[in-house]
């Protein structure tokens, strides 16, 4: 019997302030991480929307996507516990809107933090996956491609009326 594979679909926000990169401190089974605001796309939602709920379940920030700047491929693979997951990431730049100082983060997540763009690079150690350095240079570079790159068909959006 062969068996189906298929990849964990991610959207990722880079939200820039002043030459700082918000990013997320949080538990994983690799220990404490950092990485952009990022999750599953869940079912019934655009990728922009994904990452405008990660960003707020994630940090509190309300953010609005701007750009794609890329889309990327990466696996985790762990010996000890056997998982074994290919992530396709979208990545976004973000605008800040606003902040929800009340709203609790995430489960799992430890605080949100703003960097700079050399502290970061100097955490490589801490990054959740290699995508977090790779999209954070991609941004620097200016890689950015329209919105309406992506195309979400009516059928895959769920109302939440």
């Amino acid at each position: 019997m062969e068996r189906y594979w298929k990849p964990s679909t991610t959207a990722a926000s880079i939200i820039e302030n002043e030459g700082r990169f918000l990013l997320v401190e949080e538990h994983t089974r690799d220990g404490l991480r950092l990485n952009q605001p990022a999750g599953h796309l869940d079912p019934g939602e655009s990728l922009e929307a994904a990452a405008v709920r990660e960003t707020l379940e994630e940090t509190a920030h309300h953010v609005e996507p701007i750009a794609l700047v890329g889309v990327y491929m990466s696996r985790y693979r762990s010996d000890s516990s056997g998982v074994d997951v290919t992530y396709v990431r979208f990545a976004f730049a973000c605008r800040l809107i606003g902040f929800d100082a009340e709203r609790p983060l995430d489960r799992g997540i430890v605080r949100a933090l703003w960097l700079t763009a050399d502290e970061i690079r100097a955490r490589q150690a801490e990054h959740r996956s290699p995508l977090v350095m790779r999209t954070l240079d991609d941004y620097l570079a200016g890689r950015r491609f329209p919105l309406d790159l992506l195309y979400t068909h009516p059928s895959c959006i769920v109302s939440h009326v």
